[in-house]
């Protein structure tokens, strides 16, 4: 149950994917769905799917736009593949937080204007990479993102890192669910503890949970690390996120 849109952007036209719930015509409350590292692709549509269902308008965007239309890992491959890995590591470079600023706009934007969505607060969530988009597009419009989660984020909160979104996690407003697998090389115990303790000291309403034997990448189905009981717990635990924020 989804339509692909086009949204003009500062950089160019986002190509993006809204999804509703069966037979549902809205405008229901938006929850903007960022891919992980490997961009659109079946599994990423079934999950934003899985997340419509529960009674939302979902915006996926292809992170991707400024580079290539569509999906950029060929079918049958994977980021891990020696040649589709490079080029990943090109586009996610790009991926500026001054850049996440001027999508996050558009995005926003289209909601406004896209009939499927209620105009207002909104939620939004991001996987491996994207798990900072999230927190950095709450802090940057903290009137309007209500709740934002991520989940087997990478490198929250490196300490050498002079573009962390641990510079700005004391402007976010809303709640905020971080969802960490316990054996996820990119994002180690000393960076959890780092962010946990960014976030209480600006008071922001969050919850951290460890998915115990998860390795990174657990929601991907299709990624070796994919784990089916961390899958459903974390659908689980977004679907009460928004309900209690939304």
């Amino acid at each position: 149950m989804s339509r692909a849109i086009d949204i003009p952007a500062a950089d160019g036209t986002i190509d993006a994917h809204i999804f509703m719930p069966y037979k549902a015509s809205g405008p229901l409350p938006a929850v903007i769905l960022f891919t992980d590292i490997g961009g659109l692709r079946p599994c990423y549509h079934e999950k934003a799917q899985q997340v419509a269902d529960h009674g939302y308008a979902v915006l996926m965007p292809n992170l991707y736009y400024r580079d290539a239309r569509g999906p950029v890992v060929p079918a049958g491959q994977s980021f891990r593949d020696p040649d589709v890995r490079p080029p990943l590591l090109e586009y996610a470079g790009r991926l500026t937080s001054e850049a996440q600023a001027r999508d996050f706009s558009a995005l926003l934007a289209a909601i406004d204007r896209e009939a499927e969505f209620v105009s207002g607060r909104l939620g939004v969530v991001g996987y491996c990479l994207t798990g900072a988009f999230a927190l950095r597009m709450a802090a940057l419009h903290p009137d309007r993102v209500a709740a934002a989660a991520g989940f087997h984020s990478a490198r929250l909160a490196e300490a050498d890192d002079p573009d962390s979104v641990l510079l700005v996690v004391g402007d976010i407003a809303g709640r905020v669910y971080l969802g960490h697998a316990d054996q996820d090389e990119l994002l180690p115990p000393v960076q959890i503890a780092r962010l946990d303790e960014a976030l209480a000291r600006a008071s922001v309403h969050f919850t951290t949970e460890l998915y115990r034997g998860a390795a990174h990448g657990f929601t991907a189905k299709d990624a070796p690390s994919y784990d089916a009981s961390a899958d459903a717990l974390h659908h689980k635990r977004l679907a009460a996120l928004l309900e209690e924020t939304l």
